[in-house]
This record gives structure tokens, C-alpha cells and sequence, in this order.
């Protein structure tokens, strides 16, 4: 039963240490206490644990824009953060996780603000027959988490530009996001900012059990656990190695000869590359793949692959503008 609550306000915007604070708080969380974390990323993609980084995300145009990929623990398709989104989790212990009371935190909080939201499904909550807030969940150990979105002025642009697929085609196994009619909730709601928001969950969060919530402090939590929960967030092989395998290929012609790239991608590495030209030079494709075979699978470290390789510098040059065309 839940006898304590607890909540917990995000100090900043970086994805990595937001989510590294989200795990902690839910391996830490009371037996008896029910803790609800908001928080904001800026300018973030953040994909679900089961997606592959490159079929959800445009992430080459996503790292020249500034921004940030990162790969939460829970499942779930692909979201875009900013400042205009609130992230919400509830931790608690398996024995007490509650998903329709926890939904109805998110329903009350709507109705003190005068909108009228309702739940569509197991992770959706809409306004107007438009989604406003996905929902993911996680459990490990005796603990888990429900968290997700509350659209409040989203730049609608840059999430589809951002999650938007690749123009190279990638074949992959993994969990495809799902595309839905999203909307803003200060659309129907021309006052409302992030503040307000927040402080409808939390006195939706008091309503809905009953209780106070007491704040918790950031200076009372063990920064050295944190520390390493940031490192794990934001290393590469969790964020790209995760992706389940893959099989990327694209091509062009040029005035040297047609070419096509495929690449076997495991691991966020290229694990098997394989150049098929009509170019007059019969060693171009074996000159080509050396370099690519092991590489890290991205623009940048594909194209400084490719300055090793022995062929002429209009090819090297073709190869990289393609490459760098697929926002990988």
C-alpha cells in the first residue's frame, strides 16, 4: 500500500543525467512511497529500449541541428523532447505499481487545467480524439517505472523532421514507433506553459492518493551512483549498440561509374561491407571496403574511413556527399 509520496523536479536538460536520475529514483524508491519525477530534455530524440536508432531517427540531421539521441530503459516508440514537452515517471515497487491510478493522475491534472482528457487504449491519452501524452513502462528487480510525454507547446516541425526514417534503406528487425495525430495541449489551452503543468500533476498526484507529497532534494541523493548511471546512458553501446542488427544500402551515379553501398551493421559497427560498381577500375570496390569493415556506423566516421582509401579524390568526395545525404 502506498502510505508516502514523494516528487522530484528535474535540475536540468540533459537527457543522459535525467535518465540516469529516473533509474535511480526507481532502484531507490520506498517500499511504501510512490515518487513522481518531471523532467525535460532539449532538443532530444529519445528511443524506447527495443528500436533501432537509425530506422526511428534522422540521426545525422539530429547531431548537425545540436541535438541528442538517447535510449531510455522502457519500451515504447520513439519521442522528440523540448523545452515545450514535460516528462512525467511514477516509480514504485512492482507490489504497489498501479497503472489506471497512476493514468488518472494525468486525467485529474488535465481536468484542474479544464481539458478534458481520456485514456485510448493501454498507452495513449488523447484530447480531442488527438494524442498529447505516450506512455512506457519498465520493471527490474521488485521496482518499475511508468513514465512519459505531456505535449504543451512542442515544435511539431522538428519532431517530424526528426523522426522521420532515413532516405537509405535499412532493413531491421525491432519495434517500429507507431505514427499517431499528435497536439499540443496549449492549443486548447492558450495559457498554459510547463509550470502550470507541473503544478497540476502535483496537486493531481496529492488528489488521486490521498496524501502530501514531500519534494525530494538532489543534494541528499549518492552522486556517485548517479555518476555511473550517466556514464552507462551516454556511452555509445548503449545508446547505438542496443539497435538490433541491420542491413543499410544506398547508391547513386556519378560520372566515374554507378555505385551501391550495403553495409551489415551489428552493434552500431560495420561488421561487412560490400561496394558493387560498373567504374572502369576493377579494384575500386575491394579498395572501398577495407576501410568501411569495422568502422563506426555513422556519416562522420564513414567518410574519415573513406579519406584512407586509395582511390581518387572525386570518388572519396561522391561517396561522402551520399553517405551524408541518408542522415545516418
Amino acid at each position: 500500500m502506498i502510505r508516502r509520496l514523494y516528487t522530484c523536479s528535474g535540475s536540468g536538460t540533459d537527457p543522459y543525467r535525467n535518465l540516469a536520475l529516473e533509474r535511480y529514483l526507481t532502484e531507490t524508491v520506498p517500499e511504501d512511497a510512490c515518487i513522481l519525477y518531471l523532467w525535460q530534455n532539449q532538443n532530444t530524440v529519445v528511443i524506447g529500449r527495443n528500436q533501432n536508432a537509425w530506422k526511428e531517427c534522422r540521426t545525422g540531421l539530429l547531431e548537425q541541428e545540436g541535438g541528442v539521441l538517447a535510449r531510455r530503459l522502457s519500451g515504447g516508440g520513439a519521442v522528440f523532447h523540448d523545452l515545450g514537452n514535460l516528462n512525467f515517471t511514477f516509480s514504485v515497487t512492482e507490489e504497489t505499481y498501479d497503472l489506471p491510478r497512476q493514468q488518472q493522475v494525468i486525467l485529474t491534472a488535465c481536468r484542474l487545467l479544464g481539458l478534458r482528457a481520456e485514456l485510448s487504449g493501454r498507452n495513449d491519452l488523447l484530447v480531442e480524439g488527438r494524442k498529447f501524452s505516450g506512455n512506457s513502462f519498465y520493471s527490474h528487480n521488485g521496482r518499475a517505472f511508468h513514465n512519459g510525454t505531456l505535449l504543451v507547446n512542442a515544435d511539431m516541425t522538428k519532431m517530424g523532421r526528426y523522426l522521420s526514417p532515413s532516405t537509405a534503406k535499412i532493413a531491421s528487425k525491432g519495434v517500429d514507433s507507431v505514427r499517431s495525430r499528435v497536439v499540443n495541449l496549449r492549443e486548447l489551452c492558450p495559457d498554459l506553459t510547463i509550470e502550470k503543468m507541473a503544478e497540476a500533476m502535483n496537486r493531481a498526484f496529492e488528489q488521486v492518493y490521498g496524501l502530501t507529497a514531500v519534494p525530494l532534494q538532489e543534494q541528499d541523493f549518492d552522486h556517485d551512483a548517479l555518476d555511473a548511471l550517466y556514464a552507462q546512458f551516454s556511452s555509445r553501446d548503449w545508446v547505438y549498440g542496443r539497435s538490433a542488427p541491420l542491413d543499410f544500402a544506398c547508391g547513386d551515379k556519378f560520372p566515374w561509374g554507378e555505385v551501391s553501398l550495403h553495409l551489415r551493421v551489428e552493434h552500431g559497427s560495420c561488421r561487412d561491407a560490400a561496394v558493387y560498381t560498373d567504374a572502369m577500375d576493377a579494384g575500386l570496390s575491394a579498395a572501398l571496403e577495407g576501410p568501411l569493415n569495422g568502422c563506426v556506423f555513422s556519416a562522420g566516421a564513414l567518410c574519415r574511413a573513406l579519406e584512407g582509401a586509395a582511390v581518387t579524390e572525386e570518388i572519396r568526395d561522391d561517396l561522402c556527399r551520399l553517405i551524408r545525404a541518408q542522415n545516418i
